[in-house]
């Protein structure tokens, strides 16, 4: 990027991200998730470092948070309330070291591990002990008074804690001179003067849970996420609603001279005085030994109690940490080790267009690289015509990327405001990008399909679909390609024909790999009627549709002579569905591609739905993300249990789950009336 192109985006992203920190700092309404507010300010932060001349003292990095709400009093802090930098990955936290290495290079390092909490940023100040005044961060410099609020909080003493003289002598023993034992002393027992500590508030998920259930009753909205809850609690009016939401307090940080010279005796010293640091915390040597914290950490956050979105890395040695000195309005000591974003923004070069087994073209986003639930993404699927006018995306638009777990990366939204003027429009193309020929949109369907059967396109992708169906491993895309390519399969059934002298013809086959592959594929022989069915590419028909269908009809023969109105008698087979199954045993190339393969594989009867267990009776549809279990091992848990999972919600449908980022089905579900649970009262019906 040129250094004019990079002024103009520069600009481009001070205007939204004030825009959203406003939102998120001052309103608590942000409109896009604050993953993706993270990732447009890091990019800001990464081009300022390439052009420093860009950087003015308005920027975004160079400031903390926005104004004080009007409705409290202003507090001048005694020292600021600094920002931190974000790193999203170990080598971004290996330069940071190595930046702060060149300032002192004889310096020892050695670094305290804590976790980054998902609340707000307060300062609690005591005097001779008492507590007199607590604040917020506001824009570094100035902050909202919040004292009655903080009041409410069980967490924080209103008079600071004497400690037992063991206490104190077991704390100077483990740090004999590495401390001013006098002062300590001093700070423990007489609590002398002007004591600052610094913190999170927060509202534990439980708590959250409850405070729902609370308001829920009462006919109130609801809170969306511990995070918002707690910084709207602390910045309520009237302290008796912020009391009702039962907020939480840790420790990280004190202002002023107490005797302590590391990071790590500062924790000890706040816990001493009686407010709470969190408990997960490690003394580390080595950046090495932060990675290992980080990630076990990582492992672990669903289930803490708290939100948290990384680990804190600070130089241990205060001396250190303050001879590093401050660049804006961050230490450079100091360090967030962010963990992988589920969203986040990047820039949509292109959009491309494949084409499926079933003929239908599929728009693709070719994306700049953004890395997202520990993987770098390039390319998002755009599912069809529909949706990119839904989401009013053009080439070259800044968007926001979600990746939950092992679920394919989508875009979610546009950010139109970014836009430089050079945008294009996305038109589907006329033609099939592969074979030519012309493409057609069936009225009343959102896919654009290829109209030609021979597409080398659908005859790839169709033989890719029967493999993985079939369980046949190490026939992957390069090997479907060439067989294709050379002519020795045309169709499914000529998997089963080949010989190992065939597969020699193939480049990187030798003559152990070749016979490897061919026992592979005669020992797959005999497929299961629900697999084959799902094989055989039909329209509309997923793996849950077949195994309706083979749990139906049993045999591949029954299912062929089915009318539409048996296939429409099946559970979760609607109108368009039923239809798509009898054209395709209607289609004579179909036909004959079936009887072809009929005479190399034996397929297994199928077997009914289990009629027996609790949930005996019951059809489920599932939809969205949940957290706790896979979707295929939820659909299990219900068929071990007696139920039975289809695909499409419908009147007879006895319950529909829904998890994070529910699809249609949802909405059916309400209209239909049908009986909805979230994941929690889905795993009470399934006992777990």
């Amino acid at each position: 990027m040129t250094k004019s192109e990079a002024e103009i985006r520069i600009k481009k992203l001070r205007q939204e991200i004030d825009k959203y920190r406003y939102q998120y700092h001052v309103l608590n309404a942000l409109e896009i998730p604050e993953a993706a507010l993270d990732d447009l300010k890091h990019e800001l932060y990464r081009l300022e470092q390439l052009y420093p001349d860009l950087i003015t003292p308005d920027s975004p990095t160079q400031r903390v948070a926005g104004e004080p709400l009007p409705g409290f009093k202003k507090v001048t802090h005694a020292e600021r309330m600094l920002s931190i930098e974000d790193a999203f990955s170990f080598q971004e936290v290996e330069e940071w070291l190595g930046r702060v290495k060149k300032l002192k290079p004889t310096a020892h390092f050695d670094f305290f591990a804590e976790l980054k909490m998902d609340g707000l940023a307060v300062s609690l100040v005591y005097q001779d002990g008492k507590f007199i005044q607590g604040s917020t961060r506001g824009d570094g410099t100035v902050g909202e008074e919040v004292t009655h609020n903080i009041k409410t909080i069980e967490a924080v003493p209103l008079n600071l804690r004497v400690p037992s003289e063991n206490e104190i002598e077991k704390f100077l023993k483990k740090h004999h001179g590495k401390c001013d034992a006098q002062k300590v002393r001093s700070i423990l027992t007489g609590h002398g003067g002007r004591i600052e500590i610094r913190g999170e508030t927060f509202m534990t998920r439980s708590q959250l849970e409850k405070l729902n259930k609370a308001l829920k009753k009462r006919g109130e909205p609801e809170l969306a996420n511990p995070r918002n809850a707690a910084a709207g609690s602390i910045r309520q009016l009237d302290p008796k609603i912020a009391a009702e939401r039962g907020l939480s307090f840790f420790g990280y940080a004190m202002v002023g001279d107490y005797g302590t010279t590391t990071h790590e005796q500062t924790h000890e010293l706040i816990s001493l005085l009686g407010l709470p640091t969190n408990p997960n915390y490690r003394l580390c040597k080595t950046l090495e030994e932060v990675a290992d914290f980080q990630e076990e950490i990582g492992k672990k956050r669903d289930k803490l109690d708290y939100w948290i979105d990384g680990v804190v890395v600070n130089v241990n040695d205060d001396g250190l940490f303050k001879s590093l000195g401050v660049v804006g309005k961050t230490p450079r000591a100091i360090l967030a080790w962010k963990f992988p974003a589920e969203q986040g923004t990047t820039i949509v070069r292109d959009i491309i267009v494949s084409v499926g087994r079933t003929g239908a073209l599929t728009p693709v986003a070719v994306m700049d690289p953004v890395h997202l639930a520990g993987t770098t993404v390039t390319h998002a699927s755009l599912h069809n015509e529909d949706e990119i006018g839904r989401l009013g995306l053009k080439i070259g638009d800044t968007v926001i990327v979600e990746k939950a777990g092992d679920v394919i990366p989508k875009i979610i939204q546009v950010l139109p405001k970014l836009r430089t003027g050079k945008e294009k429009i996305f038109h589907m193309p006329k033609n099939c990008p592969i074979c030519g020929s012309e493409v057609k949109r069936k009225e009343g369907e959102v896919a654009t399909v290829c109209s030609n059967r021979d597409c080398y396109a659908q005859e790839f992708q169709r033989l890719l679909h029967f493999v993985v169906s079939a369980e046949i491993m190490g026939l992957g895309d390069k090997i479907a390609e060439q067989l294709i390519q050379t002519g020795l399969v045309r169709e499914a059934a000529d998997l089963y024909e080949l010989k190992p002298e065939d597969l020699l013809t193939l480049e990187g086959f030798a003559e152990i790999s070749s016979k490897k592959l061919y026992d592979e594929i005669q020992a797959h022989r005999e497929i299961k009627l629900e697999r084959f069915i799902n094989s055989l590419g039909i329209r509309h028909v997923g793996e849950e549709t077949a195994r309706d269908l083979a749990a139906a009809f049993l045999t591949i023969e029954k299912l062929r002579e089915a009318t539409k109105e048996k296939l429409m008698a099946v559970e979760g087979i609607g109108e368009v569905v039923a239809d798509s199954i009898a054209e395709f045993f209607k289609d004579k190339r179909e036909e004959n591609r079936l009887d072809n393969l009929l005479k190399h594989v034996q397929v297994v009867r199928g077997t009914r739905h289990a009629a027996r267990g609790p949930l005996a009776g019951t059809t489920w549809v599932l939809t969205g993300t949940l957290d706790s279990l896979g979707r295929e091992e939820a659909k299990e848990k219900i068929r071990e249990l007696g139920g039975e999972v289809t695909e499409t919600v419908s009147k007879k449908t006895s319950y529909v789950v829904v998890g994070a980022e529910p699809g249609s089905k949802f909405a059916k579900a309400q209209k239909l009336g049908v009986t909805i649970l979230d994941e929690k009262e889905f795993l009470k019906k399934i006992g777990g």
